[in-house]
């Protein structure tokens, strides 16, 4: 008897929270447009990354293994990101930063998706997707702004 009781417990308190509202709120952003505008703006790829979460395939975006002087802005909203000043070669196949240009252009999240900790790293203006940051860069910050290419705009001086 004691089996049934607790599963019928269980399936109880799932039910108890099913259709509960939500208490985390979205982040609002000073420039914001609907799905069916950012998709008008964007590439199909460009889309799926900075609006959906997405990741390109390593080693196939434009910027991995680009090294001309210049600023990385948003592709959403042309918000300065990045400098070449401080890319590198990871290694990885992505787009890699030891700091943005300015922390507050960035926001950084908790990302627990796929049965990972990491930490995503989004356009501070648009709320675009750009990638994620690491604890396994170089000196002097040991940081390692993992970007989509898909995410980024280069602007040459």
């Amino acid at each position: 008897m004691i089996k049934p009781l607790l599963f019928s417990l269980a399936l109880f308190s799932i039910g108890a929270c099913k259709g509960q509202p939500s208490t985390v709120e979205k982040p609002s952003y000073p420039v914001t447009k609907s799905e069916a505008a950012w998709r008008k703006q964007l590439t199909p790829e460009q889309f799926e990354v900075t609006r959906k979460k997405g990741t390109e395939r390593a080693f196939t975006g434009a910027y991995w293994d680009h090294h001309e002087t210049g600023t990385y802005v948003c592709i959403c909203c042309d918000h300065p990101l990045f400098s070449s000043a401080t890319k590198f070669e990871s290694g990885t196949g992505w787009p890699s930063f030891w700091q943005p240009i300015k922390t507050k252009n960035v926001e950084e999240i908790s990302d627990n998706s796929y049965g990972m900790q990491r930490t995503e790293v989004n356009c501070s203006r648009c709320g675009a997707h750009l990638g994620h940051v690491f604890n396994d860069g170089p000196k002097p910050t040991g940081l390692r702004y993992c970007m989509n290419s898909a995410s980024l705009k280069f602007v040459k001086p």
